[in-house]
């Protein structure tokens, strides 16, 4: 198979083609926080983060990095014109009251119809990191989640059932990868797009699930 993987920022630029101008938008933590350096200039797209900031914008320049002014992840942000934070208890307010249009999540498995596992593997040992992915599964408009197709051990992380213990059920709209964009229909998952070169078939073949065409 001849097709390249699309690199970190490569997937984030492709999430944040498809935000709508005015929508308000929560990048959860890891993965997902790269969007914000892809929103183009001009473009109106309000970033919120749920330790409490709303009107974030890129990452700052090396040098310029001010770590009182933090995402969720603890990594410095910017904030542009208009931007705000505040407590976290109005964050959650926001988060659970329905005023986001879209969550960016990343996730350890994503079922075909939208059940989304992202907090925890189950394993012994394993931290559970909850944080607000519950609350923002539910409580946004649309769940975005943004991975690698598979795992280190060539295993898909899109998958019939999940194993991993469940964040929430039927949340997840679309699945951004590496390799491809798939849309999750309670009829299973349908395909957006893939990497140049990476046919229908061989995506399938390495999700082992049918998948519709566009």
């Amino acid at each position: 198979m001849q097709y390249c993987k699309r690199t970190k920022d490569q997937l984030a630029a492709r999430v944040a083609q498809d935000i709508p101008d005015g929508a308000y938008v929560n990048l959860g933590i890891g993965m997902p926080t790269a969007v914000a350096n892809h929103i183009r200039d001009g473009r109106e797209v309000i970033l919120h983060s749920e330790n409490g900031v709303l009107g974030m914008g890129p990452a700052p320049p090396a040098g310029q990095e001010d770590y009182d002014l933090i995402n969720a992840g603890k990594q410095p942000v910017t904030l542009l014109a208009g931007g705000a934070y505040f407590h976290h208890a109005d964050s959650f307010a926001m988060m659970r009251g329905g005023h986001l249009d879209i969550c960016v999540l990343g996730a350890f498995q994503v079922s075909a119809t939208g059940d989304l596992a992202n907090w925890s593997t189950g394993e012994a040992g394993d931290i559970p990191a909850v944080g607000g992915a519950m609350d923002l599964a539910l409580g946004a408009r649309q769940t975005w989640v943004m991975m690698d197709l598979l795992t280190r051990q060539g295993q898909s992380k899109v998958v019939a059932r999940c194993s991993y213990p469940l964040t929430a059920i039927a949340c997840v709209k679309r699945v951004y990868t590496d390799l491809a964009t798939l849309e999750c229909t309670a009829q299973g998952l349908r395909l957006v797009d893939t990497v140049e070169g990476l046919s229908l078939a061989e995506l399938q073949d390495l999700v082992d699930l049918p998948i519709a065409a566009p």
